[in-house]
């Protein structure tokens, strides 16, 4: 019998016992550099938007609990999953529907892509969504969506869909079986705080005098501010934008934080929000963490290079991207754009495993 056959034979003998050798499998295993099977993927908002339509017309928020189109990364169909350990979706409401209470272990972040009026509810506080907030939805928190018609509206933008990102560590959760859900015995929840109260405690470069006591966060290491308004974000990209140095490779970019301890705002997911100046061409970049985009305002081009393949993505207002791990990535806006854009570098840092590289 030679080698081979031997070595054959052993793995044979030792598979009824669950044994298998490493040194088959030991360089993929331990790669010489990340290999991921997900593909850089594009979802053209004009090509989204009809299908969300017609899911409002054939399915209520209340029957779906939430009525959601997943973007689907073209190489993990049927995992609901944009990257291997992320989830998107565009969620749509329509005037005057709620979609009911529940919590869940999965920590969730909406980024409002279209329209103004509807609200979201958290733990007891309301608050109203505006395009270009980004709002959180923290890990075991009672939460509904719902839009309060106007009767005074007469067809203004009251009267209109709202529609939004979903973004969640659902893959994560899935990844550790530690999920769990729970619907609430009422549709909407009763709310115990005014509008706003969140944003006065924390939203100012401010937070109560002893807030680990009556005012400390219920959500762990997840923000105590649940809604970080467009306006002010707009703002501080613009000004910097006027003001400071325009990184090579980001342009102006910024990070969303917890107020109380400067990390992110959420465990699991870290989101940032960054300025493409007019005649923006980017220095490429790759990095551990995959990245979901969301196009604010304005279009551009996004070349993003793998070991075998090239995409080249142009987007525009309300288009959506995403970017796999150890993947180059090349920016650029002819007339200056806005990106909103989510990721789970924060597991990757805590865990000493992040690493990017900038290419002169």
């Amino acid at each position: 019998m030679t080698t081979k056959q031997e070595r054959e034979q052993l793995y044979a003998d030792m598979s009824p016992h669950n044994l298998t050798p490493l040194w088959e499998v030991l360089h993929s295993l331990v790669p010489k550099a990340p290999i991921t099977p997900c593909d850089p993927a594009f979802w053209a908002y004009k090509d989204v938007k009809p299908y969300l339509t017609r899911a409002g017309q054939v399915i209520s928020a209340e029957e779906a609990v939430r009525r959601v189109l997943i973007l689907e990364n073209p190489a993990l169909r049927g995992q609901s999953a944009v990257t291997q350990s992320l989830y998107a979706g565009l969620q749509l409401i329509l005037p005057g529907e709620i979609a009911p209470s529940h919590r869940h272990t999965q920590s969730a972040l909406r980024f409002i892509v279209e329209g103004n009026g509807a609200y979201t509810a958290v733990d007891g506080e309301r608050t109203t969504m505006c395009e270009g907030d980004f709002i959180i939805t923290p890990s075991w928190t009672w939460h509904d969506h719902g839009y309060v018609v106007d009767p005074n509206s007469h067809g203004n933008e009251s009267d209109k869909p709202v529609i939004w990102l979903d973004g969640l560590d659902i893959p994560i959760i899935r990844f550790f079986d530690a999920g769990f859900a729970e619907n609430n015995t009422q549709k909407s929840q009763s709310v115990s705080h005014s509008e706003g109260t969140s944003f006065a405690r924390f939203g100012h470069n401010m937070a109560p005098v002893r807030h680990d006591g009556l005012y400390a966060s219920p959500y762990g290491q997840t923000s105590p501010l649940f809604n970080y308004p467009a306006a002010r974000s707009q703002e501080a990209l613009h000004t910097l934008e006027r003001t400071a140095p325009i990184d090579a490779s980001d342009g102006v970019k910024l990070a969303y934080v917890n107020p109380t301890t400067g990390g992110s705002p959420m465990p699991t997911i870290a989101t940032f929000m960054q300025r493409l100046p007019k005649g923006f061409n980017g220095k490429p970049y790759r990095q551990t963490d995959g990245v979901v985009f969301s196009v604010v305002e304005g279009s551009g081009t996004a070349r993003i290079t793998g070991v075998t393949s090239e995409h080249v993505f142009h987007f525009t207002h309300r288009d959506h991207f995403v970017v796999p791990s150890w993947h180059n990535i090349e920016l650029s806006s002819v007339q200056g754009c806005t990106l909103f854009s989510f990721s789970d570098q924060p597991i990757h840092k805590a865990l000493g495993i992040y690493r990017e590289e900038r290419f002169p």
